[in-house]
């Protein structure tokens, strides 16, 4: 114990705990996806029901507004056709 107390205390050993009572389950007798189809998909369905309407808007509103950028940039690149009549 001369070197290690020296050093410090090793991972495993870094602070005492106690009064504190865990439970495990053995990887063999643990179901891996229990009840995926018959619960799983229906609370699936139902958090995306109640999402839908707080995330789509904004997203659809963002499309919008960027799709009519893009289209209203390419418009102002352009040369007005008037601006150069007497040129000819």
């Amino acid at each position: 114990r001369g070197d290690t107390a020296a050093m410090g205390k090793h991972f495993g050993n870094l602070a005492r705990v106690r009064h504190v009572i865990s439970y495990s389950l053995s990887p063999f007798e643990q179901q891996a996806f229990p009840n995926v189809l018959s619960h799983g998909v229906p609370n699936l369905a139902r958090r995306f029901a109640s999402q839908v309407l707080k995330v789509v808007p904004p997203l659809a509103l963002g499309y919008l507004i960027y799709s009519w950028g893009n289209q209203e940039f390419e418009r102002l690149k352009r040369k007005n056709p008037a601006d150069y009549e007497c040129d000819r």
